[in-house]
């Protein structure tokens, strides 16, 4: 069966939302004027290329930022300033991954290249199994990459020989998604298509459990869809992730048990700390639910059809981004905004970052913007 992809996970939620009601057309919440009791002030910014219909995310490892867009270029910062700008000479199709020695891209072909995080240098060059979405990561050992087939492949940190591939069985219809995965000690966890949630040997890229955040349900193929668009979250013994047109759930990770789970769709993603959990649906609102018991404590709704990123919980407050290049801070307990501030205008669709006592945003037209939080 063949699979058939969206270029871009937002289009699928405005389809499915507004469906074809007579052609009406769904007009996002206007910014009405905040009592900002926060700093949210920019600290430095940058410019790396445009992201077109792919999703560009930076990698931070201490004060350096690793960053590309999808003309092929890739750029370390240090504290705002450029240490090294190089072409990798191809077309990239996601964001960098580092670990502060190595940082990895990789482009529309399913080439993957590590450079020397010091120098630039090319270190080594590997092949993928398809166009490569998602930013690579990145630990001591192995290098992971997502491919747009959804195939899992571990590579040798030192010379990209691969050690292992995992896959599954695709359903007909799926998002093309940017979503990568996460990486532990002994085990890689990764969302798929069908509202399924893997946990992987690390070694052996055999499966350890696998649950199901959300299972398909509608009369048609694109009623059923059920993906994990984004990444799960880990905290303590918690991973919670969040499935389009489906829920979000939290589960044991050692066991996969579910804890709690909630009807909700999102495309774009959570977070979470200490007390709660906050995710960003597909209308653009913003939830926060108990993190031990899922039972709901806030709605922040006024921020309606504004293709918000995924929520970053901070010290207390919680950041998102949204197609203007707007950044909104909420308060954690409350869900009130507490602090506003612009970029260049154009979307942000990669997830927002810590950074410093703050946080970073790339935006669509490859801007980047560090911002104190105080």
């Amino acid at each position: 069966m063949r699979l058939i992809v969206y270029r871009s996970v937002m289009l699928a939620a405005a389809v499915l939302i507004g469906g074809c009601s007579g052609g009406t057309k769904i007009k996002p919440a206007e910014l009405t004027p905040i009592a900002a009791s926060t700093d949210l002030a920019e600290r430095w910014h940058g410019k790396v290329g445009g992201s077109d219909d792919f999703v560009f995310a930076p990698a931070i490892v201490d004060d350096s930022v690793y960053a590309a867009g999808q003309d092929g270029v890739l750029t370390r910062y240090d504290n705002g300033r450029e240490i090294w700008r190089i072409s990798v000479g191809d077309k990239l199709s996601g964001g960098v991954g580092s670990d502060g020695r190595l940082a990895v891209v990789g482009t529309q072909k399913g080439d993957v290249y590590a450079y020397e995080a010091e120098t630039g240098k090319l270190r080594w060059k590997t092949r993928a199994s398809s166009e490569v979405l998602a930013a690579p990561v990145v630990d001591d050992t192995l290098v992971v990459v997502r491919s747009g087939d959804s195939r899992i492949a571990a590579l040798d940190v030192q010379d990209g020989k691969r050690r292992w591939l995992f896959q599954r069985a695709m359903p007909t219809l799926a998002l093309r998604t940017h979503v990568s995965v996460l990486m532990g000690e002994t085990v890689v966890v990764a969302g798929f298509p069908g509202g399924k949630l893997v946990a992987i040997n690390k070694q052996s890229g055999a499966a350890i459990w696998e649950v199901s955040v959300a299972l398909p349900k509608g009369a048609t193929e694109l009623e059923r869809i059920a993906d994990l668009s984004s990444l799960p979250v880990v905290q303590g013994r918690d991973i919670c992730a969040a499935a389009f047109q489906g829920r979000v759930a939290c589960f044991d990770i050692t066991t996969g048990n579910m804890s709690w789970s909630r009807d909700i769709s999102s495309s774009a993603g959570m977070d979470m700390d200490n007390k709660r959990v906050y995710v960003s649906d597909d209308k653009g609102a913003v939830h926060a639910f108990a993190r031990d018991t899922g039972a709901s404590l806030w709605k922040q709704n006024r921020l309606f059809m504004r293709a918000l990123t995924r929520p970053l919980a901070m010290d207390g407050r919680v950041a998102v981004a949204d197609y203007q290049g707007v950044v909104h801070l909420l308060d954690a307990a409350t869900g009130e905004f507490v602090a506003r501030a612009k970029t260049d205008g154009s979307p942000v669709r990669a997830e927002l970052q810590r950074f410093d006592g703050g946080l970073l945003v790339q935006t669509l037209a490859g801007g980047l913007y560090a911002f104190f939080v105080r």
